[in-house]
Protein backbone atom coordinates (compact mmCIF):
# COMPACT_ATOMS: atom_id res chain seq x y z
CA UNK A 1 0.00 0.00 0.00
CA UNK A 2 0.97 3.42 -0.49
CA UNK A 3 -0.73 7.17 0.78
CA UNK A 4 -0.73 10.12 -0.91
CA UNK A 5 -2.85 13.30 -0.47
CA UNK A 6 -4.52 11.41 2.74
CA UNK A 7 -5.83 8.46 0.12
CA UNK A 8 -4.66 5.25 1.24
CA UNK A 9 -4.65 3.27 -2.52
CA UNK A 10 -3.66 0.15 -3.49
CA UNK A 11 0.32 -0.64 -5.21
CA UNK A 12 -0.33 -2.21 -8.65
CA UNK A 13 1.79 -5.59 -8.45
CA UNK A 14 3.48 -4.71 -11.55
CA UNK A 15 4.43 -1.77 -13.29
CA UNK A 16 4.32 -1.59 -17.61
CA UNK A 17 7.99 -1.98 -18.66
CA UNK A 18 7.08 1.75 -19.98
CA UNK A 19 8.28 3.48 -16.91
CA UNK A 20 12.02 1.72 -17.34
CA UNK A 21 13.88 4.65 -18.05
CA UNK A 22 15.55 3.23 -21.56
CA UNK A 23 11.72 2.97 -22.66
CA UNK A 24 10.44 6.27 -21.04
CA UNK A 25 13.93 8.05 -22.95
CA UNK A 26 12.64 6.54 -25.90
CA UNK A 27 8.65 7.55 -25.93
CA UNK A 28 9.60 11.06 -25.03
CA UNK A 29 11.96 11.00 -27.97
CA UNK A 30 9.20 9.54 -30.39
CA UNK A 31 7.29 12.88 -28.62
CA UNK A 32 10.14 15.14 -29.77
CA UNK A 33 10.04 16.70 -26.70
CA UNK A 34 13.18 14.71 -24.92
CA UNK A 35 16.57 15.33 -27.76
CA UNK A 36 19.98 14.04 -26.57
CA UNK A 37 19.55 13.35 -22.79
CA UNK A 38 18.25 10.73 -21.65
CA UNK A 39 15.98 9.74 -18.43
CA UNK A 40 17.82 8.52 -15.42
CA UNK A 41 15.86 8.28 -12.56
CA UNK A 42 11.66 7.73 -12.28
CA UNK A 43 10.18 8.31 -8.94
CA UNK A 44 6.20 7.69 -8.03
CA UNK A 45 5.39 11.01 -6.72
CA UNK A 46 1.42 10.36 -6.46
CA UNK A 47 -0.84 7.38 -6.59
CA UNK A 48 -4.82 6.45 -6.63
CA UNK A 49 -7.15 4.88 -8.28
CA UNK A 50 -10.77 5.78 -10.33
CA UNK A 51 -13.70 3.18 -11.01
CA UNK A 52 -11.93 1.65 -13.98
CA UNK A 53 -8.35 2.66 -13.81
CA UNK A 54 -5.38 3.52 -11.47
CA UNK A 55 -3.31 6.52 -11.76
CA UNK A 56 0.16 7.20 -11.06
CA UNK A 57 2.15 10.45 -10.91
CA UNK A 58 5.87 9.81 -12.18
CA UNK A 59 8.85 12.47 -11.53
CA UNK A 60 11.87 11.92 -13.89
CA UNK A 61 14.96 13.05 -13.50
CA UNK A 62 17.78 12.97 -16.75
CA UNK A 63 21.11 13.30 -17.79
CA UNK A 64 22.31 15.32 -20.28
CA UNK A 65 20.90 17.68 -22.20
CA UNK A 66 16.85 18.20 -20.82
CA UNK A 67 15.27 21.33 -21.81
CA UNK A 68 11.71 21.52 -22.35
CA UNK A 69 11.55 17.56 -21.44
CA UNK A 70 8.63 17.09 -18.82
CA UNK A 71 9.62 16.81 -15.32
CA UNK A 72 6.51 14.65 -14.22
CA UNK A 73 4.21 12.38 -16.27
CA UNK A 74 0.72 10.74 -15.93
CA UNK A 75 0.66 6.84 -16.03
CA UNK A 76 -3.13 5.08 -16.41
CA UNK A 77 -3.16 1.63 -16.19
CA UNK A 78 -6.01 -0.61 -15.71
CA UNK A 79 -7.80 -0.83 -12.09
CA UNK A 80 -6.35 -4.14 -10.88
CA UNK A 81 -10.04 -5.14 -9.26
CA UNK A 82 -11.51 -4.31 -12.49
CA UNK A 83 -9.46 -5.09 -15.09
CA UNK A 84 -11.05 -7.38 -16.09
CA UNK A 85 -14.65 -6.31 -16.23
CA UNK A 86 -14.25 -3.23 -17.41
CA UNK A 87 -10.92 -4.09 -20.12
CA UNK A 88 -13.29 -2.47 -23.16
CA UNK A 89 -12.87 0.65 -21.51
CA UNK A 90 -9.38 0.79 -21.52
CA UNK A 91 -9.17 -0.51 -25.01
CA UNK A 92 -11.12 2.27 -26.12
CA UNK A 93 -9.38 5.13 -24.26
CA UNK A 94 -6.05 3.77 -25.80
CA UNK A 95 -7.22 3.31 -29.35
CA UNK A 96 -8.29 7.09 -28.86
CA UNK A 97 -5.37 8.76 -28.05
CA UNK A 98 -3.43 6.30 -30.11
CA UNK A 99 -5.27 6.31 -32.93
CA UNK A 100 -7.38 9.38 -33.07
CA UNK A 101 -5.68 12.17 -30.92
CA UNK A 102 -2.52 12.65 -33.50
CA UNK A 103 -4.84 13.18 -35.83
CA UNK A 104 -6.57 16.64 -33.45
CA UNK A 105 -5.58 19.89 -33.65
CA UNK A 106 -3.54 20.53 -30.27
CA UNK A 107 -4.11 21.81 -26.74
CA UNK A 108 -7.97 20.21 -27.06
CA UNK A 109 -6.50 16.58 -24.83
CA UNK A 110 -3.09 15.62 -22.78
CA UNK A 111 -0.55 14.38 -25.26
CA UNK A 112 -0.06 11.10 -25.35
CA UNK A 113 3.79 9.87 -25.40
CA UNK A 114 2.68 5.84 -25.39
CA UNK A 115 0.12 4.06 -25.62
CA UNK A 116 -0.99 0.07 -25.53
CA UNK A 117 -3.44 -2.24 -25.39
CA UNK A 118 -2.48 -6.38 -24.69
CA UNK A 119 -5.34 -8.58 -25.73
CA UNK A 120 -3.74 -11.32 -24.12
CA UNK A 121 -3.14 -9.93 -20.58
CA UNK A 122 -6.28 -7.65 -21.21
CA UNK A 123 -3.52 -5.05 -19.22
CA UNK A 124 -2.91 -1.61 -21.06
CA UNK A 125 -1.24 1.49 -20.25
CA UNK A 126 -1.36 5.17 -21.39
CA UNK A 127 1.85 7.74 -20.93
CA UNK A 128 0.28 10.94 -20.62
CA UNK A 129 1.24 14.67 -20.42
CA UNK A 130 0.84 15.81 -16.41
CA UNK A 131 -1.38 18.88 -16.26
CA UNK A 132 -1.13 19.09 -12.63
CA UNK A 133 0.62 22.13 -11.69
CA UNK A 134 -0.90 24.26 -14.68
CA UNK A 135 -4.63 22.82 -14.84
CA UNK A 136 -7.26 22.05 -11.99
CA UNK A 137 -10.60 20.31 -12.29
CA UNK A 138 -13.67 23.59 -11.97
CA UNK A 139 -15.82 22.49 -8.79
CA UNK A 140 -16.02 19.75 -6.06
CA UNK A 141 -18.67 17.25 -7.69
CA UNK A 142 -21.36 18.15 -8.03
CA UNK A 143 -21.14 22.07 -7.56
CA UNK A 144 -21.50 23.52 -10.75
CA UNK A 145 -19.37 26.00 -13.39
CA UNK A 146 -19.41 29.30 -12.71
CA UNK A 147 -20.45 31.33 -16.10
CA UNK A 148 -16.90 31.79 -17.15
CA UNK A 149 -15.85 28.01 -16.72
CA UNK A 150 -18.97 26.78 -18.14
CA UNK A 151 -17.81 29.00 -21.45
CA UNK A 152 -14.64 28.18 -20.75
CA UNK A 153 -15.44 23.73 -21.42
CA UNK A 154 -18.04 24.16 -23.76
CA UNK A 155 -15.69 26.43 -26.52
CA UNK A 156 -13.04 23.62 -25.96
CA UNK A 157 -16.20 21.12 -26.56
CA UNK A 158 -17.59 22.75 -29.30
CA UNK A 159 -13.84 22.89 -30.83
CA UNK A 160 -13.40 19.48 -30.41
CA UNK A 161 -16.52 18.90 -31.97
CA UNK A 162 -15.53 20.78 -34.66
CA UNK A 163 -12.53 18.76 -35.34
CA UNK A 164 -13.97 15.84 -36.24
CA UNK A 165 -17.90 16.78 -37.47
CA UNK A 166 -18.34 14.55 -40.76
CA UNK A 167 -14.89 13.34 -40.89
CA UNK A 168 -14.44 11.07 -43.91
CA UNK A 169 -12.71 8.94 -41.33
CA UNK A 170 -16.04 8.41 -39.09
CA UNK A 171 -16.38 4.81 -39.37
CA UNK A 172 -13.43 4.06 -40.87
CA UNK A 173 -10.17 5.38 -39.26
CA UNK A 174 -12.07 6.65 -36.16
CA UNK A 175 -14.89 4.39 -34.81
CA UNK A 176 -17.55 2.23 -35.99
CA UNK A 177 -21.27 2.89 -37.38
CA UNK A 178 -23.95 1.20 -35.77
CA UNK A 179 -26.54 -0.27 -37.94
CA UNK A 180 -30.00 -0.20 -37.43
CA UNK A 181 -29.99 -3.41 -36.06
CA UNK A 182 -27.32 -2.51 -33.41
CA UNK A 183 -29.88 0.20 -32.88
CA UNK A 184 -32.83 -2.10 -32.36
CA UNK A 185 -31.26 -4.42 -30.53
CA UNK A 186 -29.83 -1.86 -27.79
CA UNK A 187 -33.00 -0.58 -27.30
CA UNK A 188 -34.61 -4.19 -27.13
CA UNK A 189 -32.10 -4.49 -24.25
CA UNK A 190 -32.88 -1.37 -22.95
CA UNK A 191 -36.86 -2.03 -22.91
CA UNK A 192 -35.85 -5.40 -20.85
CA UNK A 193 -33.59 -3.14 -18.39
CA UNK A 194 -36.70 -0.55 -17.77
CA UNK A 195 -39.18 -3.21 -16.86
CA UNK A 196 -36.60 -4.36 -13.96
CA UNK A 197 -36.15 -0.56 -13.04
CA UNK A 198 -40.05 0.20 -13.06
CA UNK A 199 -40.91 -2.74 -11.20
CA UNK A 200 -38.23 -1.92 -9.24
CA UNK A 201 -39.20 1.95 -8.23
CA UNK A 202 -42.64 1.02 -7.69
CA UNK A 203 -45.06 4.68 -7.09
CA UNK A 204 -41.85 6.41 -7.26
CA UNK A 205 -41.62 6.33 -10.57
CA UNK A 206 -45.17 8.07 -11.47
CA UNK A 207 -47.60 6.97 -14.69
CA UNK A 208 -46.99 10.40 -16.28
CA UNK A 209 -43.49 8.64 -16.65
CA UNK A 210 -43.64 5.54 -17.48
CA UNK A 211 -45.88 6.64 -20.09
CA UNK A 212 -42.84 8.77 -21.68
CA UNK A 213 -40.84 5.41 -21.42
CA UNK A 214 -43.22 3.42 -23.29
CA UNK A 215 -43.60 6.06 -26.20
CA UNK A 216 -39.84 6.41 -26.44
CA UNK A 217 -39.06 2.72 -26.89
CA UNK A 218 -41.99 2.31 -28.90
CA UNK A 219 -41.05 5.20 -31.33
CA UNK A 220 -37.40 4.96 -30.94
CA UNK A 221 -36.95 3.51 -34.52
CA UNK A 222 -37.94 6.90 -35.76
CA UNK A 223 -36.08 8.74 -33.41
CA UNK A 224 -32.79 6.79 -34.95
CA UNK A 225 -33.17 7.65 -38.03
CA UNK A 226 -31.17 11.30 -36.95
CA UNK A 227 -28.05 9.47 -36.47
CA UNK A 228 -28.19 6.85 -39.21
CA UNK A 229 -28.53 10.13 -41.22
CA UNK A 230 -25.04 10.28 -40.83
CA UNK A 231 -24.79 13.76 -41.29
CA UNK A 232 -23.88 16.31 -38.78
CA UNK A 233 -22.36 14.09 -36.56
CA UNK A 234 -18.87 13.96 -34.71
CA UNK A 235 -16.79 11.95 -32.53
CA UNK A 236 -18.83 12.45 -28.77
CA UNK A 237 -17.23 11.92 -25.44
CA UNK A 238 -20.10 10.03 -23.85
CA UNK A 239 -19.31 11.26 -20.27
CA UNK A 240 -18.75 15.40 -20.72
CA UNK A 241 -19.51 15.93 -17.45
CA UNK A 242 -17.30 19.27 -16.33
CA UNK A 243 -15.40 17.11 -14.07
CA UNK A 244 -13.86 15.40 -17.25
CA UNK A 245 -12.07 18.82 -18.16
CA UNK A 246 -9.37 20.68 -16.25
CA UNK A 247 -8.99 24.42 -16.90
CA UNK A 248 -6.03 26.46 -16.50
CA UNK A 249 -5.08 27.29 -13.26
CA UNK A 250 -4.85 31.14 -12.36
CA UNK A 251 -2.24 32.88 -13.84
CA UNK A 252 -1.63 30.28 -16.13
CA UNK A 253 -2.14 31.38 -20.09
CA UNK A 254 -2.99 27.70 -21.83
CA UNK A 255 -6.31 25.70 -22.90
CA UNK A 256 -9.15 23.73 -21.61
CA UNK A 257 -8.21 20.13 -21.87
CA UNK A 258 -10.69 17.06 -22.22
CA UNK A 259 -10.16 13.82 -20.20
CA UNK A 260 -11.10 10.28 -20.00
CA UNK A 261 -12.50 8.55 -22.71
CA UNK A 262 -13.52 5.21 -22.36
CA UNK A 263 -17.13 5.86 -23.81
CA UNK A 264 -16.24 8.45 -27.17
CA UNK A 265 -18.26 6.66 -30.28
CA UNK A 266 -19.39 8.16 -33.34
CA UNK A 267 -22.97 10.22 -32.12
CA UNK A 268 -24.45 13.35 -32.46
CA UNK A 269 -22.61 15.91 -30.83
CA UNK A 270 -25.68 17.52 -29.01
CA UNK A 271 -25.37 14.38 -26.72
CA UNK A 272 -22.49 15.90 -25.00
CA UNK A 273 -24.21 19.03 -24.31
CA UNK A 274 -27.66 17.30 -22.68
CA UNK A 275 -25.35 15.08 -20.98
CA UNK A 276 -23.64 17.98 -19.41
CA UNK A 277 -26.35 19.96 -18.91
CA UNK A 278 -29.51 18.76 -18.63
CA UNK A 279 -28.40 15.76 -16.98
CA UNK A 280 -25.85 17.19 -14.24
CA UNK A 281 -27.10 20.44 -13.78
CA UNK A 282 -30.24 21.25 -11.71
CA UNK A 283 -33.08 23.23 -13.41
CA UNK A 284 -32.04 26.77 -12.10
CA UNK A 285 -28.41 26.78 -12.74
CA UNK A 286 -29.25 24.72 -16.29
CA UNK A 287 -31.86 27.78 -17.31
CA UNK A 288 -29.53 30.22 -16.65
CA UNK A 289 -26.96 29.29 -18.73
CA UNK A 290 -28.46 26.85 -21.30
CA UNK A 291 -29.41 29.16 -23.93
CA UNK A 292 -26.33 31.10 -24.04
CA UNK A 293 -24.12 28.05 -23.68
CA UNK A 294 -25.89 26.56 -27.09
CA UNK A 295 -25.71 29.91 -28.79
CA UNK A 296 -21.55 29.76 -27.98
CA UNK A 297 -21.40 26.49 -29.11
CA UNK A 298 -23.20 27.19 -32.69
CA UNK A 299 -20.91 30.27 -32.71
CA UNK A 300 -17.85 27.79 -31.80
CA UNK A 301 -18.69 25.82 -34.21
CA UNK A 302 -19.12 28.18 -37.37
CA UNK A 303 -15.87 29.85 -36.22
CA UNK A 304 -14.03 26.57 -36.53
CA UNK A 305 -15.51 26.27 -40.18
CA UNK A 306 -18.64 24.00 -39.90
CA UNK A 307 -21.92 25.14 -42.28
CA UNK A 308 -24.65 23.76 -43.21
CA UNK A 309 -25.64 23.26 -39.71
CA UNK A 310 -28.21 25.77 -38.24
CA UNK A 311 -28.71 27.51 -35.06
CA UNK A 312 -32.03 25.90 -35.19
CA UNK A 313 -30.36 22.60 -35.78
CA UNK A 314 -28.93 22.41 -32.95
CA UNK A 315 -32.14 23.49 -31.03
CA UNK A 316 -34.12 20.36 -32.41
CA UNK A 317 -30.64 18.08 -31.78
CA UNK A 318 -30.24 19.71 -28.07
CA UNK A 319 -33.99 18.49 -27.44
CA UNK A 320 -33.90 15.08 -29.19
CA UNK A 321 -30.27 14.68 -26.91
CA UNK A 322 -32.28 15.52 -23.68
CA UNK A 323 -35.41 13.29 -24.48
CA UNK A 324 -32.78 10.40 -25.26
CA UNK A 325 -30.87 10.88 -22.09
CA UNK A 326 -33.96 9.76 -19.75
CA UNK A 327 -32.73 6.46 -20.72
CA UNK A 328 -29.06 7.12 -18.76
CA UNK A 329 -30.09 6.40 -15.60
CA UNK A 330 -31.47 3.55 -16.44
CA UNK A 331 -28.36 2.69 -18.13
CA UNK A 332 -26.50 3.90 -14.89
CA UNK A 333 -28.83 1.12 -12.61
CA UNK A 334 -28.16 -1.43 -14.44
CA UNK A 335 -24.77 -1.48 -13.71
CA UNK A 336 -25.13 -0.72 -9.92
CA UNK A 337 -24.08 2.99 -10.37
CA UNK A 338 -25.97 3.98 -7.14
CA UNK A 339 -28.77 5.97 -6.39
CA UNK A 340 -27.09 8.95 -5.35
CA UNK A 341 -26.09 9.45 -8.96
CA UNK A 342 -28.84 7.97 -11.28
CA UNK A 343 -31.71 9.14 -9.13
CA UNK A 344 -30.59 12.98 -9.17
CA UNK A 345 -29.82 12.16 -12.77
CA UNK A 346 -33.72 11.12 -13.65
CA UNK A 347 -35.25 14.26 -11.67
CA UNK A 348 -33.34 16.81 -13.20
CA UNK A 349 -33.36 15.32 -16.86
CA UNK A 350 -37.16 14.84 -16.57
CA UNK A 351 -37.10 18.25 -15.39
CA UNK A 352 -35.25 19.48 -18.78
CA UNK A 353 -37.99 17.48 -20.68
CA UNK A 354 -40.70 18.97 -19.76
CA UNK A 355 -39.19 22.51 -19.41
CA UNK A 356 -38.05 22.20 -23.81
CA UNK A 357 -41.10 20.27 -24.71
CA UNK A 358 -39.28 17.53 -25.43
CA UNK A 359 -42.40 14.66 -25.82
CA UNK A 360 -43.45 17.05 -29.12
CA UNK A 361 -40.88 14.93 -30.41
CA UNK A 362 -42.81 11.52 -29.43
CA UNK A 363 -45.24 12.77 -32.41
Amino acid sequence: MARGRGIVVMTPPQQPAVVEPAQLTAALRRGGVLDAGAVREVKVLHQRDTVVSHIIRLGLRYVGESAGAPQSLILKTANSTFAQTLANGGRHEVAFYTRLAPKMPPGLVPRCFDGHFDEDSLTWHLLLEDLTDSHEIATAWPLPPSRDQAVAIVTTLARWHAAWWDHPGLGDTAGTWASTEDSAQHMETFAGHYDRFADLLGDRLSEERRILYRRLIDQSDRLSQRYHSRRHLSITHGDAHIWNFMLPRAGVADTVRIFDFDLWSINVPTNDLAYMMAMQWYPERRQALERSLLNLYHDTLIESGITGYTRGALDRDYRWSVLWHITRPVWQWSINIPPLIWWNNLERVMIAVEDLGCEELLG
